[in-house]
């Protein structure tokens, strides 16, 4: 197969979609069905990765441009090889938008990772302008694609409820679970013991919930704990949130900015309890690493994490101040070690069930079955 990726960015700043991405070219790359494969996407000053270690994989960085000129740009680089299959990840985007096009004048097979885009929630932002855009090519886009791809059974619900009845795939985002290099040993007992969440730094993630759900704990259920808020966003969000904590004389709850490379492996490595109080999530890719370095996590029920509660390994909660800090106020009073045997279990279940190496095959095979060289796999509805 000669596959093309296609994402608006891959730049590191934007989250959970370019490390994915990156991530899933990458594992493919390792497999022999895979002839070539080329990742295209837009300039950015600091991408996840500038090349490929495979010589069968290729990166292409697209200059900005006008919408015409982007999409010239982009039919160029389609033109450039022949392509068996085109997956593009993420919807709304004029980019992915013009790789849909493309694809269907080539008469190329393409597949849309719809990325949480099609939720409820995300629906609500910025309504008036998607109900244009869905009326105008969006709806044709996704219904034209060979398949859909959801990264949990709930998004795929959420895809048939919008009438579509594309094939679609679920297949969760993985991670390289060799990346996330962690000891036998346990956390020890600390003085301060830190309460993590790392993400983007927006009102979707819950931040303010966690603030509220703060300020309602119990001195003594919260004195030996400190709170880390980790990660990039808006500048007038991020000092709304810095201003709230000073009003309220919020102690012990910090916004320390992004981090990367060895200071975010740090920062999960110092962690003892993970949390993203978010109100709508397709994946939540930051749950997997942090249960990739042995931390237990609390979410919500807006992601599709419910293997916690399964692999007992975090709690999965509804939606909400009271509920958060319901949980806050038991978990809180864990013992180091019963917090040390949750996250065992967390790494356990990521590589029995996330692993990239696993993600990359599944997708694989949904490639052949597309191009009608095998049969519809199980994941396919």
């Amino acid at each position: 197969m000669n596959i093309a990726q296609i994402i608006s960015s891959i730049d590191i700043s934007t989250g959970g979609p370019a490390r994915s991405s990156t991530h899933l070219s990458q594992s493919l790359l390792e497999l022999d069905c895979v002839k070539q494969l080329t990742l295209i996407t837009q300039n950015s000053g600091n991408p996840i990765c500038s090349n490929f270690q495979s010589k069968k994989g290729e990166l292409k960085f697209l200059p900005s441009a006008s919408l015409w000129n982007q999409r010239k740009n982009l039919r160029h680089s389609l033109s450039q090889s022949d392509f068996s299959i085109i997956h593009g990840h993420g919807i709304w985007l004029s980019f992915i938008h013009h790789m849909c096009a493309i694809s269907r004048s080539k008469q190329i097979p393409y597949v849309v990772s719809v990325r949480g885009m099609l939720e409820p929630w995300s629906l609500t932002q910025k309504r008036i302008k998607k109900q244009v855009a869905l009326a105008l090519y969006q709806r044709r886009d996704i219904r034209k694609a060979a398949c859909l791809h959801a990264t949990a059974m709930s998004e795929a619900e959420q895809i048939r409820n919008l009438g579509f009845t594309n094939p679609v795939a679920v297949i969760p985002n993985g991670i390289n679970v060799k990346e996330y290099k962690v000891t036998d040993q346990p956390r020890p007992n600390k003085e301060k013991r830190k309460l993590l969440f790392l993400s983007r730094i927006h009102p979707k993630k819950g931040i303010e919930l966690l603030m509220e759900a703060w300020l309602v704990l119990q001195e003594e259920t919260k004195q030996n704990w400190e709170v880390e808020i980790v990660g990039n966003g808006d500048e007038s969000y991020i000092q709304q949130l810095q201003d709230k904590i000073s009003s309220k004389g919020i102690s012990d709850f910090r916004i320390v900015g992004p981090l990367f490379g060895e200071a975010k492996h740090q920062a999960y490595m110092e962690a003892d309890l993970f949390v993203l109080p978010t109100y709508s999530e397709n994946f939540g890719i930051v749950i997997a690493e942090a249960l990739a370095y042995k931390v237990p996590v609390i979410t919500t029920k807006g992601t599709p994490w419910e293997d916690l509660e399964t692999y007992r390994c975090g709690w999965w909660i509804d939606i909400g101040i009271e509920p958060l800090v319901k949980k806050l106020s038991s978990v809180l009073q864990l013992s180091s070690e019963e917090l040390n045997e949750m996250g065992a279990r967390g790494r356990e279940l990521i590589e029995d069930k996330y692993d990239i190496a696993a993600v990359a095959q599944q997708m694989s095979e949904l490639y052949q079955w597309i191009l009608h060289k095998t049969e519809k796999p199980k994941f396919v509805i």
